[in-house]
């Protein structure tokens, strides 16, 4: 559908309790732009926006349930009327009743459809909204014995592209003397090598120069150092993968974040390009500061 050049239209719909905003946020890393909770009757002023907005938004998801109210009883016309004119796909969360009310019970809250009665209740009544939307929808997957990054696995299986990685590294470099980066997963420490910054010649470059990034390389330890890492990063980023942690922040610092940290993140990442599932970026916080 997407090579089409028309803009996706997803509905994620189905039983409350059944992972709809597990779907939702997976979608988010996967690009769509998602608008949760939308009334039935804002689907075709949405669609129009979106057409206005042309390649800015070629993505949209639009979380449909019960929580409309009465307005929910609109939503299987309006979804007959977009199949005829929009690129939509319709999607459906399932689960058996006692998981629902497992999930139910585990959170504490009531079923937006329950009332006066109980949960198995309003599993009832919301399961007799349903059934032509159910009938009606391309994809149903069935939560039941799925965790939240089992069903974001699946999400991403079935609507992430070719080129999506599976998770996205950014190889952060840093210098000590600022502070360790709050949000990385992992840390190196670059300060075992000599520093550039005390060879007059390459005291006012950087890193990304290729004098420093020579220089680095050409001390004891330091190639053998950046291939190991990456060797042993590889399981971990696999692990990511099947565990649906789709960002991860490698840093590597020295002193002050200018010489060492940067050509050994810079090469870090070139390595990690060639793994599978692996998308890259390189970022030097702390380049600039002295």
């Amino acid at each position: 559908m997407a090579g089409t050049g028309q803009q996706e239209l997803l509905i994620v719909t189905g039983m409350s309790g059944a992972g709809r905003s597990t779907v939702a946020n997976a979608l988010e890393d996967l690009g769509w732009y998602v608008v949760d909770n939308l009334p039935p009757m804002m689907l075709r002023p949405l669609t129009e926006l979106a057409e206005k907005a042309g390649n800015a938004i070629p993505k949209i998801a639009a979380v449909v349930d019960v929580r409309g109210g009465r307005l929910f009883t609109d939503a299987v016309e309006a979804l007959r009327e977009l199949r005829e004119s929009s690129n939509l796909r319709m999607v459906f969360l399932e689960a058996t009743d006692a998981v629902l009310v497992r999930r139910f019970e585990q959170v504490r809250r009531p079923h937006p459809l329950q009332g006066d009665g109980t949960l198995l209740d309003g599993i009832a009544a919301e399961r007799a909204l349903m059934i032509e939307l159910r009938a009606n929808s391309d994809i149903v997957i069935d939560t039941s014995d799925l965790n939240v990054h089992q069903l974001a696995t699946a999400v991403h299986e079935k609507f992430g592209t070719e080129d999506t990685p599976g998770v996205t590294v950014t190889v952060l470099s840093f210098g000590f003397k600022y502070g360790l980066p709050a949000d990385a997963d992992h840390v190196a420490d670059a300060r075992f090598l000599p520093n550039p910054f005390w060879v007059p010649a390459l005291r006012a470059l950087n890193g990304t120069d290729q004098a420093v990034s020579e220089y680095v390389f050409e001390q004891e330890g330091a190639r053998e150092f950046v291939e190991a890492y990456a060797a042993a990063l590889e399981p971990v980023l696999a692990g990511y993968q099947r565990e649906n942690k789709r960002h991860a922040t490698i840093a590597i610092g020295c002193t002050g974040g200018k010489h060492r940290s940067i050509a050994l993140a810079e090469e870090l990442a070139t390595l990690l390009r060639g793994l599978p599932g692996v998308g890259v970026n390189v970022k030097h916080r702390d380049l600039g500061r002295e």
